[in-house]
């Protein structure tokens, strides 16, 4: 696999994992009971941390590529195992 392979699939992995991770321990004003501020929006998060949420997404994406590239170099779920309709038979 070529390093430019690598980089691009590990980015589309941190950007699923940040999607999954955002909504992950964020509260709302009434959840938590503090005041809001005129103008502020009803979903705002009260507790916000973008290093945290940064950090997760990182440690997330890094073991979804961790177990992909291990699958890639040693085969364990192939075209083959995930093929129910026989498409590629289909094909030839």
């Amino acid at each position: 696999m070529q390093l430019t392979s690598i980089v691009a699939i590990y980015v589309l992995f941190w950007v699923i994992a940040a999607f999954i991770i955002l909504p992950v321990g964020i509260r709302s004003h009434h959840e938590t009971g503090v005041k809001m501020m005129k103008g502020q929006s009803d979903g705002a998060p009260v507790n916000f941390r973008p290093w945290r949420v940064l950090l997760l997404t990182t440690l997330l994406a890094t073991a979804m590529f961790g177990l992909f590239y291990l699958n890639y170099v040693y085969g364990w779920v192939t075209m083959d195992d995930i093929d129910f309709f026989n498409s590629r038979d289909r094909m030839q």
